[in-house]
């Protein structure tokens, strides 16, 4: 699945007048590079989510065949549903024995998609070993996931403010540690980099949430509950394109990611 719907504030005036997935980058539109990247690791069912100017986008993807995909419209045209409320939605087009590859639509990497899948789809004895995986980076920012000594997510904080959302009752206290000597903690801290995968356990736990939800929220708020596993892939080299600070720069970016 694409996630496509976003208003993409933070790159106005660009989307003024356009979607997002269809703001071009070395002269090719997002979502075209990120239906390509998916092409070529296996996927032959995509999955966009629409909202702002969802036409544009469906008639780009007509005007292209579908390059040669099946590509199905989650259409939020009437409200958009958040990344939570837009992977439900979005359910029945899904093969429900299969697991999910999510890709935000501004997110330039060159993670192995393949074996990132393969490694999340992973089963013992016939059940899947993961409820989620989450793709993530070293990368510095305001607001981090947090991990067990075995990738398993316990958490989240917001590194300036301080504040620790949790399920569990001994995450703060260790939390609190990490953030003044992180040797001095059992966990970890780790960015969320905008691709990850849901088992189809997942929609079992989502059953109550209302039609407009935060995927975050929803991850956060049953960690405990969901295997939830943090996947942090070797040399990744990642960058998010939502906002015109880094649309200038990545164009030199892909360049690096094809060195």
């Amino acid at each position: 699945m694409i996630f496509a719907a976003g208003l993409g504030t933070r790159l106005k005036p660009l989307t003024d007048h356009k979607p997002k997935a269809l703001v071009e980058v070395g002269g090719e539109p997002l979502l075209k590079r990120v239906i390509f990247r998916l092409k070529d690791a296996g996927f032959h069912r995509i999955v966009v989510n629409v909202h702002h100017f969802a036409s544009q986008i469906v008639d780009y993807l007509k005007e292209n065949d579908h390059f040669g995909l099946d590509i199905r419209i989650s259409d939020e045209s009437e409200c958009l549903l958040d990344t939570g409320g837009g992977i439900k939605k979005a359910y029945p087009f899904f093969d429900p024995m299969s697991p999910i590859l999510i890709h935000n639509v501004d997110i330039l990497s060159n993670v192995d998609l393949k074996a990132f899948y393969t490694f999340s789809a992973h089963c013992v004895e016939g059940q899947q070993l993961y409820d989620a995986v989450l793709l993530v980076s070293d990368r510095k920012t305001k607001r981090y996931l947090l991990f067990s000594p075995d990738n398993r997510m316990v958490g989240w904080v917001n590194v300036e403010t301080g504040e620790i959302r949790t399920p569990y009752d001994w995450v703060p206290s260790e939390a609190r540690k990490l953030l003044a000597d992180p040797s001095s903690s059992n966990l970890h801290k780790a960015a969320f980099a905008g691709i990850h995968v849901v088992s189809p356990t997942v929609f079992q736990v989502m059953e109550p949430y209302p039609d407009k939800f935060s995927i975050m929220d929803f991850y956060i708020q049953n960690c405990n509950r969901l295997c939830i596993h943090g996947y942090l892939s070797d040399g990744l080299k990642l960058m998010d394109v939502g906002k015109q600070e880094t649309l200038k720069d990545a164009v030199s970016f892909l360049k690096e990611l094809k060195q």
